[in-house]
Formats: C-alpha cells, sequence, structure tokens
C-alpha cells in the first residue's frame, strides 16, 4: 500500500472525535485553575459554574489529565469540585470601520459606553503568518508630525521602532504627539498594563477629540488579568492587520510591549515553566518576535503597520533583558532620556544614542549628510559638556568645538517641540537643512 493510500484510507481515532464531558475543578493557585474530567485544546475556553454565576477561563497549559486554566476576570465565587465544561475556541474580534473612535478591552468588548460595535466581519486573534518574501520593501517616509523624528531618525512605512523610556519622561505625551501628526490612515492604540487613570487622561487630553476620531484605543489597565493584558495586544495587531488587509496605512502605538512580556510571565510561572533570565522564562523570548513580526508591511495590494513599541526601562537601564532583546527584533529605537526630560527639553529624545535602521532606504543622501552633521557636532558638543561647564575649555583650542558650542542653542530649539505643535515632514526638512547648512559652512 502506497502511501497516498494509506493516508486517504486513515480514520481519526475515535477518543479524538469524542465529545468533551464537563470536568471539574481541583485547585486554584494563585490566578491559576486546576481541572481534570474534561478535554479541551490550548487556547480554547471553558465555562466554571461559581456562586457569583458563570466564569470564562482560557486554557493556557496541561500536564497529563490536568487543565490548567487563566481566567480573563478576578477570581470570585469559586469552589472546590465547580463544574467546567469547555465551550470551544473563542469567539473572532468584530473588525470594521465601526471600530474608528471607540475604545475597547483585551476581547473587544466596549468600554466607552457608546453601545455594541455592530461589524459584518470577524478576525481570529492569532492571525496567519505571512511570508516574509511577500513583503512589500519599506521604500516611503512616513510623517509622523514629529520634527526631531522626521528629521533625524525618519521613519518608513512599514517599520518597527521600538521607544525605550523610564516613568515619566514623557513617552505617553509622546505618543499622543505621533498620533495628532501622523499622515496615516488610521491609528491603533494599545494601552497595555497602564494605570487606570492614565488611559482616560490618554483618551481625553493627550489624544483629543480629533486623534480619536481616526483611533482604535484598546485598553487592559494594570487591575486586569494577565491574559487581558496578553490579549490586548493581541487584539490591537489583529485590528490593525485587518485594516492593512483594506489597502490603509495603519499606525500602531503599543505602550508597552514590557507589560506584555510581563503578562506572559505571569501565567508562565504559573503554570510551572521555569524562569530563565532574570526571572522571565523562555516563552517570553519567543512571543516577542512573534508578535512584533505581525506589524510591517503587507503583501501586494494591502496597506502597511508602522509600529512604535513602548518599552519600559526600569531604573533607566538599557541592558534590561526586554529591553535588550527587543532591540534586536525591531528596526531600530528611540530613547527617551531622563537627563534631558528633567532640564525642559521635550520630547526628550536623545538622538545620538538613538536610530532608524530604514532611515537610508526612504531619504535621500543628502537628508542622511544633514543629519549625520547635526548628530556629529551635538555628539561634540556632549563629550566636552563638563569641561565647558568648570571653565575648563579655551575658546579657540578647537574650531569644530567652538561652533559646536556656538549653535548649541539652535540645535536644541530644532529638537524641542510643543506637545500640540504639529510639524509637516516638509517643514521638517527645511528646518533640517538650516541647522546643517549654517555648520557646514561654519557660521552661527
Amino acid at each position: 500500500m502506497t502511501l497516498l493510500t494509506r493516508l486517504q484510507s486513515y480514520k481519526v481515532p475515535e477518543q479524538a472525535t469524542r465529545p468533551s464531558v464537563a470536568g471539574k475543578l481541583t485547585r486554584v493557585v494563585g490566578l491559576t485553575l486546576e481541572a481534570i474530567g474534561c478535554r479541551a485544546a490550548v487556547g480554547s475556553l471553558c465555562r466554571i459554574e461559581t456562586l457569583d454565576g458563570n466564569l470564562e477561563a482560557e486554557v493556557v497549559g496541561f500536564a497529563g489529565d490536568k487543565l490548567y486554566l487563566m481566567p480573563s476576570e478576578q477570581l470570585k465565587g469559586v469552589i472546590p469540585g465547580a463544574k467546567v465544561t469547555p465551550i470551544g475556541e473563542e469567539q473572532g474580534l468584530p473588525v470594521g470601520m465601526a471600530l474608528l473612535g471607540r475604545v475597547i478591552d483585551g476581547v473587544g468588548e466596549p468600554l466607552d459606553g457608546l453601545g455594541p460595535i455592530l461589524t459584518a466581519d470577524s478576525a481570529r486573534f492569532v492571525s496567519r503568518r505571512l511570508n516574509p518574501l511577500a513583503r512589500k520593501p519599506i521604500d516611503e517616509p512616513m510623517d509622523v508630525g514629529v520634527r526631531a523624528i522626521n528629521a533625524m531618525l525618519t521613519v518608513g512605512k512599514g517599520q518597527r521602532m521600538g521607544l525605550f523610556a523610564g516613568s515619566g519622561v514623557g513617552k505617553s505625551v509622546l505618543l499622543g504627539m505621533m498620533t495628532r501628526g501622523t499622515t496615516a490612515d488610521v491609528v491603533v492604540v494599545g494601552l497595555i498594563g497602564e494605570r487606570g487613570r492614565e488611559v482616560k487622561e490618554f483618551i481625553e487630553e493627550i489624544l483629543g477629540a480629533e486623534g480619536r476620531a481616526r483611533s482604535v484605543v484598546v485598553a487592559a489597565p494594570a487591575d486586569a488579568s494577565p491574559l487581558m493584558r496578553l490579549k490586548g495586544c493581541e487584539t490591537a495587531l489583529t485590528i490593525a492587520e485587518y485594516f492593512r488587509e483594506q489597502g490603509l496605512n495603519v499606525l500602531l502605538l503599543m505602550d508597552s510591549l514590557t507589560r506584555y512580556a510581563q503578562a506572559q510571565r505571569e501565567i508562565a510561572l504559573a503554570i510551572g515553566e521555569p524562569p530563565a533570565t532574570k526571572g522571565y522564562p523562555p516563552s517570553v523570548f519567543a512571543k516577542l518576535p512573534a508578535l512584533v513580526e505581525r506589524a510591517g508591511n503587507g503583501a501586494d495590494g494591502q496597506g502597511s503597520i508602522t509600529a512604535f513599541f513602548t518599552v519600559l526601562t526600569e531604573g533607566d537601564d538599557l541592558q534590561d533583558p526586554i529591553a535588550d532583546a527587543s532591540r534586536a527584533i525591531l528596526d531600530g529605537h528611540i530613547v527617551l532620556s531622563r537627563e534631558l526630560a528633567d532640564g525642559g527639553h521635550y520630547p526628550a529624545i536623545d538622538v545620538e544614542k538613538s536610530i532608524s535602521r530604514v532611515m537610508p532606504m526612504v531619504t535621500s543622501e543628502e537628508h542622511m549628510m544633514m543629519a549625520r552633521t547635526v548628530k556629529q557636532f551635538s555628539s561634540l558638543y556632549q563629550q566636552n559638556r563638563d569641561l565647558i561647564a568648570i571653565g575648563a575649555y579655551q575658546r579657540g583650542a578647537d574650531p569644530r568645538l567652538d561652533l559646536a558650542i556656538a549653535i548649541r542653542p539652535k540645535v536644541e530649539q530644532f529638537l524641542q517641540q510643543g506637545m500640540k505643535e504639529v510639524v509637516p515632514y516638509d517643514e521638517c526638512l527645511r528646518s533640517l537643512q538650516q541647522v546643517a547648512m549654517n555648520l557646514i559652512q561654519g557660521r552661527v
């Protein structure tokens, strides 16, 4: 019998087709529930009967005949031996133009009190992997309305950038500036693991009515379960992918990638996965690239997802495991400096420590030369700043340093921008040219 004949005559074992039966809870450890007596696939949902009604939980692992479940809500009213019934795969996420202007949670339920979201289409949370050879190349700049980024760290349509920042250095404000100033068709914002107060402030004050009109906000605050925070990131990517398939250019702002990693760490440790690097289990470093690679350009006829993933640097440590892993899988990084923020320099972008890896592909030779010139003189000033501050440097000893000192106020003015100010891409280039030509010609 040939292999083809054997495959055609193969019958699925009776055990595999047998419908799942209800089981019961045997143990609760932290946020993890253990159940026996039922069979369900990883990623499927189960219904648990509690004293306060039914509770839905997702299967996140198993060991032998024991299932590990993670609820998406707070544990209340759970009793020993509670009935656990598999209910199959999760429902698809509603996607469509009706999402614009709405605020939803990690599984697509509205949070803004504006009623249900009625859409004709739905999408799976985990999408089909896109062939890397089918992606369109990144060859066109994306205007984000921020002078320091447009001119010095130009972003291309379909690029994945990291925004590395500690707490309180203007990260959320910068995201809001890009939301209002971008030329993208649709903006998808994921607020994952943030304080509940900051979610409302971002939507009402930083995003504003103008920015919200073409945006979809996915919010899974810090008090949400780890599963909901994990789902929040995947929901934001799923929505962005839908708009990309419609041929639209999407700006995805994910705040933050670190909270996504921490949520996966909580789930993995709860089901017994051993910690590896500074308490992070191996599955975290497998999920990070899987999430990031979903962004980017689509195939021919599709749009693009230009993504900014914020990465929290605890104690301003850029060698944090998540920060280090993120730099390796992203197409560039923007570092926000606490020192600049303390000095009132906003946005607090440290252009010397930041880089856009696709900038040479989306800008001209002249643009690259001008940005490099400004960066070199800015770096020269920073290297000698202490000598200048204590008066140890004597004017005339180094003509290049003299020029860097003289033009420093103009460079700082060029890199700073008001919170409500939007600077178009062409205007950013004119401002860069003015500063760079003064440096090249040796005049202030």
